[in-house]
């Protein structure tokens, strides 16, 4: 009687992990932080909300001042939960990677609303989070990648050439956290392997060495990374890669594993009719809460890492549009026409007016049988001269589909 209560008890607890990430998923309209519309946002609205969730969040919530970017804006560390066990998150290393900055926002409005629920009492009992929400804010004001003296914040670890380099290395060595997430976007082209749909989420466990030996660090991290593709298979199976773990001596993942803490680097890549990354920002939110939760449980050390190894490793095989069977045609040569595909993808930028456009760019041309698309259209053979087609050049999509309908 006694072992039917035991395998009773354990199904049980199984099936309340199972699905706290589906009751954050469910719930997540109602709790997400609502002033977050677009991924262009700059580090004034980010410190208003910042401020806004310490006050609501009295005891449980504080800040550390802990530098100034390049441009001399203030960076804050966020700290929250009493808990041993030290989980670090910093995001937007590159100023024009947002995605999951706001789902760290979502977290802190969550945890705003929901102190007294079980979960979050285990999170904020078991572990200390500290984040680093926007480590780049130069590069967020202008919406680039690098930092305001044009250099790649993910490739400082070792010169520590930039402030905002100083500041995550200073905040690893003065805490020296057990758990990682390295928080990034990736280009929404990539596919989960040569054949596979497109990587909403590619993972990484960074090696630490050439070898790319795994000790027990990167275990721990491995574990965390296989329970986040069981979190994530619920919403996009099919659609979460493995990112190439080459040794990168200068990147920061890498080196924070070498430190000793086991990191988890987190790609927000496409999803369909998604320019704003507003669902991807939600699986943010779901994985990131729910990992750190079986961190607190140590539920994660149950989780198959092979799980995590047999993802489908991430590929750049994707366009937004594919126009297959052009016939290229050609005024001075001899071979007076060619069938071709062309691979389009669309991007958001700002005009003079400051105003967010989309741009579309021919980045491909030739035969592309082999490649992914969000739509295709067939030109069945429709004739298009040479100079129209010419690779790397804008343009205007609602003419150039005139010709194909």
């Amino acid at each position: 009687m006694k072992n039917i209560f035991i395998i009773a008890l354990t199904f049980f607890q199984l099936s309340m992990a199972q699905n706290y990430p589906k009751k954050l998923f469910n719930l997540y309209d109602a709790v997400k932080d609502t002033s977050f519309t677009t991924i262009r946002f700059k580090q004034s609205h980010l410190v208003e909300r910042i401020n806004i969730y310490e006050n609501k969040l009295k005891g449980i919530m504080k800040l550390e001042k802990v530098g100034y970017s390049g441009e001399g804006r203030e960076i804050n560390l966020i700290h929250i939960g009493n808990g041993k066990t030290k989980v670090f998150l910093w995001s937007q290393m590159h100023g024009d990677e947002p995605t999951a900055t706001m789902a760290l926002m979502d977290i802190l409005s969550y945890f705003a609303s929901n102190q007294n629920q079980k979960e979050v009492k285990a999170i904020l009992q078991k572990t200390t989070l500290l984040i680093l929400p926007m480590i780049n804010p130069d590069g967020a004001e202008r919406f680039q990648r690098r930092s305001v003296h044009g250099i790649d914040i993910n490739r400082d670890a070792l010169a520590l050439q930039t402030s905002e380099a100083n500041i995550l290395k200073n905040v690893r060595d003065k805490y020296n956290p057990k758990f990682g997430f390295n928080l990034h976007d990736q280009d929404p082209w990539n596919t989960a392997g040569q054949n596979g749909d497109v990587s909403t989420i590619a993972l990484l466990t960074p090696a630490y060495n050439f070898e790319k030996s795994t000790n027990a660090v990167r275990k721990r991290a491995k574990h965390v990374a296989a329970e986040i593709v069981d979190i994530l298979n619920s919403f996009i199976k099919g659609k979460i890669a493995r990112y190439n773990d080459d040794f990168e001596p200068r990147a920061f993942g890498d080196n924070i594993q070498k430190w000793g803490t086991s990191t988890v680097l987190i790609e927000s890549g496409g999803y369909p009719n998604d320019p704003n990354k507003m669902f991807i920002r939600k699986l943010n939110f779901v994985a990131i809460l729910t990992s750190i939760n079986s961190i607190a449980t140590e539920k994660y050390t149950e989780t198959q890492i092979s799980k995590y190894e047999s993802l489908p490793e991430n590929k750049n095989l994707l366009y937004d549009i594919i126009i297959k069977n052009i016939t290229q045609t050609f005024m001075n040569s001899t071979i007076k026409s060619v069938k071709v595909d062309i691979g389009i993808n669309i991007t958001q930028t700002e005009n003079s007016e400051k105003v967010v456009v989309q741009k579309a760019t021919i980045e491909n041309k030739g035969d592309l049988r082999t490649y992914k698309t969000f739509r295709v259209i067939d030109a069945k053979g429709k004739k298009v001269d040479n100079s129209k087609l010419k690779l790397n050049s804008e343009i205007n999509m609602e003419e150039f589909l005139k010709q194909f309908n």
